[in-house]
C-alpha cells in the first residue's frame, strides 16, 4: 500500500477548503486547487478563522496552526497536483463538472496516486468509470463542517479494490474520523435520510402547513433535532439539496423523493442559503429573517 505524504484538492469553496484544513492540520502537504483565484483566497481566510477558533477553544496550540497553514499551498492550475499521492476531488454537486476534472486530473497525477470525490449523492462507480484507474478510485464523503463532523462515509465502487479501501480507511483514522461503509445507491446514507426529510419540511411550508419560523421551531423542540430543517436547508445549500433530490429521483425512479416545487423555485431565484445571504431565511440583518 501506498503511503500518502501530499492530498491535492479541487475546490476550495465550503468542502474543499475543510478537507484541505483537516489535511494539514494531520500533518499532510496539501494543494489546494479551485479555479477563481478569489475562491482560494477566501477558502485560505476560512481555514485561518477556523483553526483560530480551535486554538481559542485549546483544541490545538499557535504553534500547531502555523504549521498547518504551511502546508497548504494553492494554485488554479491542476498541474502542481501532478505531486498528490492522493487527489479529492470537491467541486459542486454536478456530473458532468466532476467528470471533467477527474479527466484533466488523470492527465496530471502520477500514476501510483489514488483519486476520490467528495460526492454526497452522485454514483462512485459512475465517475470512476471515466478515470484510467477505477480500481484506485473511492468516495470520501465528508461531512459539513468538516473540521467538527467526526464522520466520513467511505463508498466503493464496483471496481475500487481492497488496497484503496484499506489506504481510505487509514487515512481517516489519521484525520481523526469516524467511518461508516455505505453501498454505493443514490445519496448513499447520510443524505439518502437527511435531504428528503428537508425536502418534506420545504412541501410543508410549501402547502401551508406551517411557517418558516414554526416548521423549523417543530422541529428543534419537538424531535431535538440541532437546527430545524430549513435552517439546515441554507447552511447545506439550497442547489445541493436539490442536486441530491433529483439524483435520487432519477436514480430510485419513486415519486416519494419529487423534489418540491417551492425549493426548485428558490434555487431558480438564487435563493440558495446562507453563502448568498438568502435561502429560507435572510441574512443580511443583524438576526435571520424568515423570506417567506
Amino acid at each position: 500500500m501506498a503511503e500518502i505524504k501530499t492530498v491535492g484538492v479541487v475546490g476550495a469553496g465550503q468542502m474543499g477548503n475543510g478537507i484541505a484544513h483537516v489535511c494539514a492540520l494531520a500533518g499532510y502537504n496539501v494543494v489546494l486547487n479551485d479555479v477563481s483565484q478569489d475562491a482560494l483566497d477566501a477558502g485560505l481566510t476560512t481555514i485561518e478563522k477556523n483553526l483560530g477558533r480551535q486554538v481559542t477553544r485549546d483544541l490545538i496550540s499557535l504553534d500547531e496552526m502555523k504549521a498547518a497553514q504551511a502546508r497548504i499551498t494553492t494554485t488554479v492550475a491542476l498541474e502542481p497536483l501532478g505531486q498528490a499521492d492522493l487527489a479529492i476531488e470537491a467541486a459542486t454537486e454536478n456530473r458532468e463538472v466532476k467528470e471533467k476534472i477527474f479527466a484533466t486530473l488523470c492527465e496530471v497525477v502520477p500514476d501510483h496516486a489514488y483519486l476520490a470525490t467528495n460526492t454526497s449523492s452522485i454514483s462512485v462507480t459512475r465517475l470512476a468509470s471515466t478515470t484510467d484507474r477505477p480500481e484506485r478510485f473511492i468516495g470520501l464523503h465528508f461531512m459539513n463542517p468538516v473540521p467538527l463532523m467526526k464522520l466520513m462515509e467511505i463508498i466503493r465502487g464496483l471496481a475500487t479494490d481492497q488496497d484503496t479501501y484499506e489506504l481510505a480507511m487509514n487515512y481517516a483514522e489519521r484525520l481523526g474520523k469516524t467511518t461508516t461503509n455505505a453501498e454505493d445507491y443514490p445519496a448513499f446514507i447520510v443524505n439518502r435520510i437527511l435531504v428528503p426529510m428537508i425536502n418534506e419540511a420545504v412541501y410543508a411550508l410549501y402547502e401551508g402547513v406551517g411557517t418558516v419560523e414554526s416548521i423549523d421551531t417543530a422541529m428543534r423542540l419537538g424531535a431535538n433535532h440541532p437546527m430545524g430543517p430549513l435552517t439546515l436547508a441554507d447552511f447545506i445549500g439550497l442547489d445541493t439539496c436539490l442536486s441530491i433530490m433529483q439524483v435520487l429521483h432519477d436514480g430510485l425512479a419513486d415519486t416519494k423523493y419529487r423534489p418540491c416545487p417551492l425549493l426548485v423555485k428558490y434555487v431558480e431565484a438564487g435563493w440558495v442559503g446562507r453563502k448568498v445571504g438568502r435561502g429560507f431565511y435572510d441574512y443580511s440583518g443583524d438576526a435571520p429573517v424568515p423570506t417567506r
